[in-house]
């Protein structure tokens, strides 16, 4: 049986402002799957980014648990937290977050030297990152120099250096067109099967989602729908469009 990697549980954030309150996340609950490749959606102001921040470590919530692998985030000390962030989970942003001024083998080291990676080890993974993901000419250049595919999959390498339990990717095709996002979407699957990554993808592409296993749809702070891939990323697409059209 697949071990569940993160489980969300009952989790509660509401908003505080000019004595309004704002529930933005109302009992949620929600497991993802060692090895799995999951997209969530909904529409402006569902919950998702919020979802997000709070799976990150970078945003308190108000009730309920996050366990990863077990150990509940939402409790943890600052130093455990620290620890979590740096080895138990990569991440993926939608402006790529990459240091201009360090070449995108830099970029992609940067990580695990904090993590305090052996040196040896450091830059045997980050080859294979590299020529895994299509990038190896591009080691020595700088984030001014390449492509915004390029930058997204040197990202998607990144995120992967340290081993995560689970990569959280918030719209990471968003700022791409539609051959560059493809290409990134190619680099998460193979993440998730030869590096056997464990993925959570906030999206509003259904094309990107189409490429998941499974489609959680959130709205109004809850979760409103699973939608489970059965056949070819073109029917899944057909599905989640349906799906959202009618929602």
């Amino acid at each position: 049986m697949e071990q569940t990697i993160l489980s969300v549980q009952n989790l509660e954030k509401t908003y505080h402002s000019n004595q309004l309150d704002s529930p933005v996340l109302k009992g949620l609950n929600l497991d993802v799957k060692q090895g799995e490749f999951a997209a969530v959606m909904g529409p402006s102001g569902s919950g998702k980014t919020t979802l997000l921040n709070i799976l990150s470590g970078f945003l308190n919530a108000d009730g309920g648990k996050v366990l990863l692998d077990g150990q509940d985030i939402l409790h943890a000390q600052q130093e455990e937290l620290t620890q979590i962030r740096q080895k138990k989970l990569g991440y993926v942003f939608q402006d790529f977050m990459l240091l201009d001024s360090l070449t995108t083998q830099e970029n992609v080291y940067l990580p695990q030297v904090i993590a305090g990676k052996d040196q040896k080890e450091m830059m045997t993974d980050t080859e294979l990152l590299f020529r895994q993901f299509g990038i190896r000419d591009i080691v020595l250049k700088y984030p001014g120099q390449i492509s915004g595919g390029q930058k997204q999959r040197v990202a998607v390498a990144r995120a992967l250096s340290n081993h995560p339990l689970l990569v959280l990717a918030d719209e990471p095709t968003g700022n791409l067109d539609s051959r560059s996002g493809e290409a990134v979407m190619d680099a998460f699957i193979k993440a998730k099967e030869e590096f056997g990554a464990t993925i959570l993808m906030v999206t509003h592409d259904a094309k990107a989602a189409s490429r998941t296993g499974r489609v959680i749809t959130l709205k109004d702070g809850e979760i409103r729908s699973e939608l489970m891939k059965n056949g070819s990323d073109r029917s899944f697409m057909e599905e989640i469009l349906h799906y959202l059209g009618e929602a």
